[in-house]
């Protein structure tokens, strides 16, 4: 005899001598095997059989089992992502509620990178043109040393020098700006 709350799921037209509730105790269980807790294995499962009603109301289901599995698959990979989303920081006692993570950067580090930008804008405007042109070519353009002490007709150690005294005058620039670029490697 079917159990109360089976007989509660189960209308006319559902899916003939289906056991609602041996399904949902199949999939919990199948969901207990894949790792998931015993309270989201609840949560899925009932959700699987709900949707399995639902379909079995409209389509003949060749396979309750391998359909609930595949359903029951794919809301436990949809709960991962979501939680993987969501991350307690453990800060604030109990009733902190934790905070989206976010690939984007914070607020702090975008005003931190226009700002050093405006300071390395300053700071190559300041900059005699020779060495300007020889650091920009360098680390922004990637061309080598040699190919750009040939085209100015320069050394590759007058080069060399000026890559260096460039780089030395925009960490100077950094320093005095009160700019910090140790975290910038991250």
């Amino acid at each position: 005899m079917p159990r109360p709350d089976a007989l509660l799921l189960a209308r006319d037209g559902d899916s003939p001598g289906t056991d609602w509730t041996m399904v949902q105790s199949r999939l919990i269980g199948y969901l207990r095997a894949r790792g998931a807790r015993a309270d989201l294995a609840e949560d899925i499962a009932q959700e699987t059989v709900l949707r399995l009603i639902a379909i079995s109301r409209t389509k003949e289901i060749g396979s309750v089992f391998a359909l609930g599995f595949r359903i029951a698959d794919n809301l436990l990979v949809d709960q991962h992502r979501a939680e993987s989303r969501y991350a307690d920081t453990g800060e604030g006692g109990d009733d902190h509620e934790g905070q989206w993570q976010t690939t984007a950067p914070s607020l702090d580090r975008v005003l931190d990178s226009r700002r050093a930008i405006e300071v390395f804008q300053r700071c190559l405007n300041r900059m005699p043109a020779l060495r300007r042109e020889v650091l920009v070519r360098r680390r922004l353009r990637n061309e080598s040393c040699r190919a750009i002490g040939e085209e100015l007709a320069l050394s590759g150690k007058a080069v060399e020098k000026h890559i260096t005294r460039g780089l030395m005058d925009l960490r100077r620039a950094m320093e005095k700006a009160g700019i910090d670029p140790a975290g910038w490697h991250e």
